[in-house]
C-alpha cells in the first residue's frame, strides 16, 4: 500500500527525523505486539529516521522495559527507552543543577536509575536532609516514608513528580492508583502545589529527548494514542503530533478535541506510509 500525501502534510512529513513512540496502544497492546510493528521500526531504520520509546510510567527500571520488548521480538538499547523518571533526571540538571542529594518515594527500580544517573539517596530521617523530594510511581508504597516525603515537602524542599497520571492503565479487576495521586495526598496534607511534573503531557519530556540528538521541535513526531498526554506533549512541545487509533482515543475523540492532531492516522502502518511517501 503506498500513502497519498497532500502537499501540506509532505511539508510537515519530509522535516522528521525522529520518531517518539508511545508503547501500549501504540506499539502493542497489553503484551500483544501489533503485527506491522516491526515492519514499521525497520522502514525508519531505511530512511534514516531515529526512534525512542517514551513512557510516563516511572515504577520500572530501563532494563525491565528493554526485557519486555524483547519478550515481543523488538530490539532496544538503553539509549531507545526514555522513562518519565529519566525526564525527570535530565530536568533537573538543567533547572535545578544544585540539587545532587535526594529522597524519591519510589520503587527500588526508580531508585536504583536515579543512583545509576550519579544523584545520591537519603533515607528521609530528620538528620538526612535531601535537597528535593522526588515522587514517582510507588507500587512499593509504605506509610513511613510517605510521612517522611510530606515533612521535607513541608520544609520547602522543591517537590517534584514525575509524572501527572492519577491512575495506571489496568485490564485487572482494580485500581492502580498513580503517581498524580499520591501528589494530591501530599498537597493536602502539607498545603503546598508541585514545583514541577516533566513527565508527559509537559514538553519537557520531548525536549529532553531533542536535546539528546540535537533535534529541533518541526524534526520530531510524537505518536500515541492518547490526545490529553502524547498529543498535547507534542503540541505543548511545537513537535509533530500524530494521533493512532490503536488504543484509548477514537475518531470521535479525535474530532471532538478543541486542539486537533497535526495527524489522525489507523496506526504507525500508516505512518511509515505517509512518511516513506514524503521522501519519495
Amino acid at each position: 500500500m503506498t500513502a497519498i500525501n497532500t502537499p501540506a502534510e509532505n511539508a510537515i512529513l519530509k522535516n522528521i527525523r525522529h520518531v517518539c513512540l508511545d508503547m501500549d496502544g501504540t506499539i502493542y497492546k497489553g503484551s500483544d505486539l501489533f503485527p506491522y510493528t516491526k515492519s514499521f521500526l525497520a522502514r525508519l531504520d531505511n530512511m534514516g529516521i531515529g526512534y525512542t520509546f517514551l513512557t510516563n510510567n516511572s515504577s520500572k527500571s530501563v532494563e525491565a522495559y528493554i526485557e519486555h520488548l524483547a519478550r515481543m521480538g523488538v530490539e532496544a538499547d538503553r539509549e531507545r527507552i526514555y522513562t518519565s523518571g529519566l525526564a525527570t533526571m535530565d530536568f533537573l540538571r538543567v533547572d535545578y543543577p544544585q540539587v545532587k542529594r535526594i529522597f524519591v518515594l519510589g520503587t527500588p527500580s526508580l531508585k536504583a536509575e536515579f543512583e545509576r544517573n550519579e544523584f545520591q539517596l537519603v533515607s528521609g530521617a530528620p538528620d538526612d536532609e535531601p535537597d528535593a523530594v522526588i515522587v514517582g510511581f510507588d507500587t512499593t508504597l509504605a506509610y513511613e516514608p510517605l510521612c517522611q516525603c510530606a515533612w521535607w515537602i513541608g520544609q520547602g524542599k522543591p517537590f517534584i513528580a514525575t509524572h501527572p497520571d492519577l491512575v495506571c492503565p489496568t485490564n485487572q479487576p482494580t485500581i492502580l492508583v498513580d503517581c498524580g495521586a499520591m501528589c494530591r495526598m501530599l498537597e493536602a496534607a502539607t498545603g503546598r502545589q508541585l514545583d514541577a511534573v516533566p513527565g508527559k503531557p509537559d514538553p519537557r519530556m520531548l525536549q529532553g529527548i531533542m536535546r539528546r540528538h540535537g533535534l529541533n521541535s518541526n524534526e520530531v513526531a510524537m505518536v500515541g494514542d492518547r490526545i490529553y498526554t502524547d498529543v498535547a506533549m507534542a503540541q505543548n512541545a511545537d513537535a509533530v503530533g500524530v494521533l493512532v487509533l490503536t488504543g484509548e482515543a477514537t475518531q470521535a475523540d479525535a474530532d471532538a478535541a478543541p486542539r486537533k492532531p497535526d495527524f489522525v492516522l489507523e496506526s504507525i502502518q500508516v505512518l511509515g506510509e505517509k512518511l516513506a511517501a514524503a521522501r519519495e
